[in-house]
């Protein structure tokens, strides 16, 4: 097997007197599609946002293609950083912004693309996600569905290597959910880019995933590819598989 794009090494992380990452390890490989599942409340986000650099370890090591981060020079780190991109649970887009400026943002911040290459990319972007006509709407005018798709294209709109999804589906009902799934399955197999998905949505997130990883108590307690987890006799997998399947069925 290659080596990981990313991969974490006896991580740990606490806030104040809570311990919430005891000691990660866990390698998400490229051009693959990774799920962390896991209760509500276990640091799932709180580890991918070590990823992206939001948060720092308190010990342990992050390896990039094999480097420690931390030797890592600022020039690397800040060329990594730029293959990035992040999809926030709650979309995270600008109210006071019309839909084609929110996709835009990305670019217009780096100051790199010119106006017309701007307007390219993000129409491409738009006409791609089923998102024509809206936009000059603004986030408030959008069904909960169209904003993760607005979401999901400007994430999309800098032809990131890496995305990190953190519960990309939050508020939805179960069949936007299954198409938000599907979309983020579509592009990353057209794209090729490596994703990294926060989620708890059983079975879904390990139909659209090579490898699952389970975050609980502080460490990962399982990881393999959905096979594995059906064949897992860990208890602790499969009370969780179990509660969500039947929280989804209701």
């Amino acid at each position: 097997m290659t080596a990981p794009l990313i991969q974490f090494v006896n991580l740990k992380k606490s806030f104040e007197t809570q311990e919430v990452l005891k000691g990660i390890h866990l390698s998400i490989y490229s051009k693959e599609i990774t799920a962390i599942i896991g209760k509500s409340g276990t640091g799932k986000s709180v580890l991918l946002k070590h990823i992206i650099g939001l948060i720092h370890p308190d010990s342990g090591e992050i390896l990039i293609n094999g480097e420690p981060v931390h030797l890592l020079s600022r020039g690397k780190i800040k060329a990594f950083q730029k293959e990035l991109s992040y999809m926030f649970q709650d979309n995270a887009l600008f109210d006071s912004m019309t839909i084609y400026e929110n996709i835009a943002l990305p670019l217009v911040e780096n100051k790199y693309y010119k106006k017309n290459k701007i307007r390219d990319k993000v129409m491409d972007h738009i006409k791609e996600l089923g998102l024509m006509g809206s936009e000059k709407k603004f986030p408030a005018q959008l069904s909960g569905g169209m904003k993760k798709r607005v979401a999901l294209a400007r994430a999309l709109v800098t032809d990131p290597k890496v995305v990190l999804f953190d519960e990309p589906t939050t508020g939805l009902d179960p069949i936007r959910k299954k198409n938000v799934h599907t979309m983020i399955k579509e592009y990353q197999e057209k794209f090729e880019f490596t994703a990294v998905i926060v989620s708890h949505d059983i079975p879904d997130i390990l139909n659209i995933s090579q490898r699952i990883a389970m975050l609980d108590e502080g460490i990962i307690q399982f990881e393999g590819s959905k096979q594995d987890v059906l064949d897992s006799q860990s208890t602790i997998v499969n009370a969780f598989i179990r509660g969500e399947e039947a929280l989804a069925k209701k």
